[in-house]
């Protein structure tokens, strides 16, 4: 038996894979009044579609399964009205992780989780055509060096709760334990882990700050890019809060907070309002948008396109509760060398303009 078309109308989903750099959805279902008793592992097989028997008892071991809020084990059955909730991955991460020895910036370390400055460049988790090199491979051969006893089926592609962009850097949790998955990812969803952002943007910004709100989903035309629909007619929900924090006449230092997230959100909101990121050449901002077309401006702004041959984007702070201790945690990380210089060098570019 599949869902009934009331029953869907209960199915309540997170962001779809494509519209989200949270690696985990929630799938919440109340059962219903006339219910006979049934095992949980049997009555979310029969509930969702394509759920494997062997994929739900995995959930429902890891505590990835809760029932009116409470893990259950698999032989537990279910009751009138009771209230189901299911995190699980949402892309199917069949690919082999091989551990490789690569250079990883560890901010902090526990039983329970890791705090990773992830420099540009570097993609987070191996994927079609991308197998080697990954943040993930680096993770591997790192927990395999501190613990010869595990396989390399225990590696924790399942750590990996979130992601950033290849080309942005900054600060990213991974979980080490099945309990801090379950804790964290149910905090990426909640909405209630503390992300903040350095951005460099094109153009001086009218109001000091300022909250954008429009849908984030796949572009309509070109799939492999994402676009922002103010009337939410496609796409996920997606908000982002911005801060001025210094501005140089021709693009802007801003703080960004997101509320949701969304792949690219803050790339497309800021295209969206007018101000792409600076070099991001997938949304704009590797041309002169603000300024002349002079040849001493142009030779200054390719100056700094090579000083940073990237968007302008750092994950600066990263905040949630421990899922162990229960305590908040608050990590922040220091600007890359490469926005450093190219925002130096938009200050004494201003300041000498001005002089």
């Amino acid at each position: 038996m599949r869902n009934t078309p009331d029953q869907e109308k209960e199915l309540d989903e997170s962001p779809l894979t494509d519209g989200s750099d949270e690696l985990y959805e929630r799938l919440s279902l109340k059962v219903d009044k006339g219910q006979e008793p049934l095992r949980i592992d049997k009555f979310l097989v029969q509930r969702i579609e394509n759920a494997s028997r062997n994929k739900i008892q995995k959930a429902l071991e890891a505590g990835m399964v809760l029932v009116n809020n409470k893990q259950v084990q698999p032989n537990y059955k279910i009751r009138p009205l009771d209230e189901i909730v299911m995190y699980s991955d949402k892309e199917a991460h069949g690919e082999e992780i091989i551990p490789e020895e690569l250079p990883l910036n560890i901010e902090y370390e526990d039983d329970d989780v890791m705090i990773i400055n992830k420099p540009p460049g570097l993609v987070v988790h191996p994927a079609s055509g991308n197998y080697s090199g990954t943040l993930i491979n680096g993770v591997a051969w790192y927990l395999l060096q501190k613990n010869k006893e595990l396989s390399e089926q225990d590696l924790p592609r399942w750590g990996l709760v979130h992601r950033i962009d290849k080309n942005t850097s900054g600060l990213m949790v991974l979980a080490k334990t099945e309990k801090a998955v379950r804790s964290l990812a149910k905090q990426f969803f909640d909405h209630t882990v503390k992300r903040q952002y350095m951005a460099l943007v094109w153009g001086d910004l009218v109001e000091d700050s300022g909250t954008i709100v429009a849908h984030v989903g796949r572009h309509q035309r070109f799939r492999k890019l994402f676009d922002a629909y103010p009337e939410g007619d496609h796409g996920k929900e997606a908000i982002t809060h911005y801060k001025v924090l210094e501005r140089f006449g021709y693009v802007t230092l801003v703080q960004c907070v997101l509320e949701t997230g969304r792949t690219h959100q803050i790339r497309v909101h800021m295209q969206h309002i007018g101000h792409p990121l600076f070099n991001d050449d997938t949304y704009g901002g590797d041309k002169i948008v603000k300024g002349t077309v002079f040849s001493k401006y142009r030779q200054f702004v390719d100056n700094c396109f090579a000083v940073c041959p990237r968007h302008a984007l750092h994950a600066k702070t990263i905040g949630f509760v421990h899922p162990a201790t229960g305590k908040d945690m608050l990590f922040e990380s220091e600007l890359p060398a490469d926005m450093r210089e190219v925002i130096a060098k938009w200050r004494n570019y201003i300041a000498n303009r001005l002089a």
